[in-house]
């Protein structure tokens, strides 16, 4: 059973923010570093994937979405925003054979949590939408499948950190640590034996100057000063994943203005 364990989503191929995280003296310390999900569309995609390969069995992988779709893209189903497309263009055979790889859930038993299951969006689908506010018959109809020994469930996709229960499980989304919604920061957690929701503040002018600088994406500038100074608040991302979540009451599902609003 493991004592300590860092959770990080969202990367989004955003290397000072990733490397920022990864310097904190309790991810240093952990015994494992948890990616769950959407880690290289981004700016940055062959850097980030590179770094975290290079860190061997100690990081453990959860594929996401847009990691799926990055392969995906390569085969001929093309990428809805730009920067995905292009981070598919860049990644070589390697990184997407690495990507196409990677579970779509993991289980670990970690001190004081029990068995608990990482995935990316839900235990069942990479794609779906569960919020902090979601009723409980959406949480019930989410975890139908699981087992009954799992007891806490980590979960990414949405880019906004919560912790809750539902129906005695315990659900964590460490937020994004590349494209925060809400507040800026690169947004992590650290599991055992509670659950400590994390923020790591970084020189974010910086960062979107070295992300235009090194990226060989044309709209880097204008994609990290939006995502890196989390332009998109909360409110706004919750009227774009809301209805996705069935909740009545949501707001309509057009975003903010950006390189391409919030999106999972």
């Amino acid at each position: 059973m493991l004592s300590r364990v860092a959770v990080l989503s969202d990367v989004h191929g955003v290397l000072p923010a990733l490397e920022a995280v990864l310097a904190e003296p309790d991810v240093r310390a952990a015994e494992r570093i948890v990616l769950t999900g959407d880690i290289a569309a981004g700016p940055q995609p062959v850097e980030v994937v590179e770094l975290l390969a290079g860190m061997g069995d100690r990081v453990v992988w959860v594929g996401g979405n847009a990691d799926r779709e990055l392969v995906e893209h390569r085969r001929g189903r093309r990428c809805e925003d730009a920067v995905s497309a292009w981070a598919a263009e860049a990644l070589g055979p390697e990184h997407l054979g690495l990507l196409e790889r990677l579970p779509r859930t993991v289980r670990l038993a970690v001190g004081g949590l029990g068995e608990v299951l990482f995935c990316h969006a839900t235990p069942r689908d990479d794609e779906e939408v569960v919020l902090v506010g979601s009723r409980l018959e959406r949480w019930r109809d989410v975890f139908g499948g699981l087992e009954a020994d799992v007891r806490t469930v980590v979960c990414g996709h949405t880019h906004m950190p919560f912790v809750r229960l539902a129906h005695g499980r315990l659900v964590i989304n460490p937020g994004s640590v590349g494209m925060p919604y809400g507040r800026p920061g690169a947004h992590w957690a650290l599991l055992g034996p509670g659950v400590e929701l994390r923020t790591t503040e970084y020189d974010i002018d910086s960062a979107v100057d070295r992300v235009a600088r090194d990226s060989g994406y044309p709209g880097a500038a204008e994609w990290a000063d939006y995502y890196l100074r989390a332009r998109a608040t909360d409110a706004e991302a919750l009227a774009v994943f809301g209805p996705r979540d069935g909740r009545e009451g949501a707001d309509g599902p057009d975003g903010p203005d950006g390189p391409d609003g919030p999106r999972d």
